[in-house]
């Protein structure tokens, strides 16, 4: 499977499955002497662990970071970092009587019309878990930029046709809402939208 690779200067080379020994990444481009550890990218990975809320994946995953090489005294060292988080909480037999179907609105399909094999156990590398990589990746990157004055933070814009009013928009909103939406009031919208769905057993299309 090839995609895992990402960027030039700055490259980040995710790997692992879903139902695994666990997800990595190794990034590559990094400068000497940017202040990192694991205590600060548990911070970023803890707003993506699953379990959180009700409107995200049931697992219940500790996602625990571990740095194996670029770090050195509290520092990057310039050279290679690569970090890994242990899966936990694979249940692969819950998996075992979809071997022989594919899941809507999962890539189980593609990804056997594409290579002609798939991992059926939670996706394999399709599953949302492979974004640990990238949080980490991005961790990094996003404290090299604060380096050089730069701030970065994203937000949930539309659920199931429920726009933010950009008016209305706050930034400290984002981390009050179990939705990650700047606007309150569109955020508990979509939070009844979900309800409603799920109730339904129906998604709002994520």
């Amino acid at each position: 499977m090839s995609g895992s690779i990402f960027g030039r200067n700055f490259q980040v080379s995710t790997w692992g499955e879903s139902h695994g020994k666990g997800i990595g990444v190794v990034v590559d481009g990094c400068p000497a002497g940017l202040p990192l550890s694991e205590e600060i990218l548990q911070k970023y990975l803890d707003r993506r662990k699953p379990g959180q809320t009700r409107y995200s994946t049931p697992r219940k995953e500790t996602d625990e970071v571990e740095i194996l090489s670029g770090i050195f005294e509290g520092k990057t060292t310039g050279t290679p970092i690569s970090m890994v988080v242990y899966n936990t909480s694979q249940r692969s037999k819950d998996y075992s009587e979809i071997a022989q179907y594919f899941r809507p609105g999962h890539a189980d399909y593609t990804f056997d019309r594409k290579y002609g094999f798939r991992d059926y156990r939670g996706g394999g590398r399709s599953s949302g878990r492979e974004t640990i990589g990238r949080v980490a990746a991005g961790a990094i990157a996003e404290e090299l930029l604060k380096e050089l004055g730069v701030e970065v933070f994203a937000y949930t814009k539309e659920i199931g046709g429920i726009l933010i009013d950009e008016k209305k928009a706050l930034k400290e909103n984002i981390e009050k809402s179990p939705l990650c939406m700047p606007d309150l009031e569109a955020s508990k919208q979509a939070e009844i939208l979900l309800e409603s769905k799920m109730k339904q057993q129906d998604s709002a299309g994520g």
